[in-house]
């Protein structure tokens, strides 16, 4: 039994499959192909942080490939209420099929999954949001190939999606130049544990110039609303807008995992510009998730 909590769960090779099966079934679904390997199965969804498009996708894909799913608010159940982690896990997978968990603390999904019977997804932990980039790479290998050899530029804080950017560089065979704030870099225990090309720096120019790829993400992330002031002087920066992104290559496309701030991280001629494949990458996270789903249940 597998589950992904990381990105490094699962083999280089494995990854690129599951990136190439997600366009497969994006091509079915487009075609109007009947595809239903989970039929009866039921996917069991714990938010304790909300969401738009993990909620949308991982439903449409269970209801989609056959099956059903369940969505369990902290506010609604025994966890909330102080239940421990290990007790929920084992009542939980021993009813449904496969647990997805969209949390706060990473330890919590690792806990879950070490006393769950069933598969469990990590749909983002304030480390890691490995589903978000399944969809991106789905959408940077669509758009312009492997990405093995190219260049990613990270622009932003050093939080959970940069984190997963480290674990896709070493997974996918991609450089990735860093350009965070003196105080908001990546964990350093993410960098030691990563066999990947990595520049870290706190410039901006430095970071994009060249780069294939170019992502960024909000300066203040769910749970930091209070710092939003703080973080508005610290990343003043490091916005990517259209002189950053000239530095880049020529053909290099933006990304970002949404919501977006126009004016902030973002300027909105970027986001709304030809290089930007936000929405592509935004609707990917369906595609990606069934890959993702088959993978660990059919």
């Amino acid at each position: 039994m597998k589950h992904f909590l990381t990105l490094r769960d699962l083999t280089p090779s494995e990854l690129t499959r599951l990136v190439e099966r997600a366009t497969e079934l994006k091509k079915m679904q487009q075609q109007g192909e009947v595809y239903e390997p989970l039929k009866n199965k039921v996917l069991a969804m714990i938010f304790e942080k909300s969401s738009t498009r993990t909620r949308v996708s991982f439903e449409s894909a269970m209801i989609q490939f056959g099956g059903g799913s369940i969505f369990l608010s902290p506010h609604d159940t025994q966890l909330g209420r102080g239940e421990p982690v290990e007790d929920s896990a084992r009542v939980i997978s021993s009813m449904v099929d496969v647990v997805m968990i969209r949390t706060f603390e990473h330890r919590k999904v690792e806990t879950f999954a070490k006393y769950s019977s069933v598969p469990v997804i990590n749909a983002l932990t304030d480390e890691f949001h490995p589903c978000q980039l399944l969809a991106d790479m789905q959408t940077y290998f669509e758009q312009r190939g492997d990405i093995r050899g190219k260049t990613v530029a990270w622009v932003g804080d050093g939080n959970n999606m940069c984190h997963s950017y480290i674990n896709a560089a070493q997974q996918f065979g991609f450089k990735l130049n860093i350009a965070a704030p003196a105080g908001y870099e990546p964990q350093q225990s993410v960098i030691d544990a990563a066999d990947a090309e990595l520049f870290i720096c706190h410039d901006p120019k430095a970071a994009v110039s060249n780069a294939d790829l170019v992502v960024t993400d909000v300066w203040a992330s769910m749970g930091q609303e209070e710092e939003q002031r703080k973080r508005e002087a610290a990343f003043a920066d490091f916005q990517v807008n259209s002189a950053l992104m000239a530095l880049a290559d020529n053909d290099a496309l933006f990304m970002h995992c949404l919501p977006a701030h126009r004016g902030e991280e973002v300027s909105a001629e970027v986001i709304d510009g030809p290089q930007s494949v936000v929405w592509q990458e935004a609707e990917n996270r369906l595609h990606a998730q069934k890959a993702l789903l088959e993978l660990l249940c059919a």
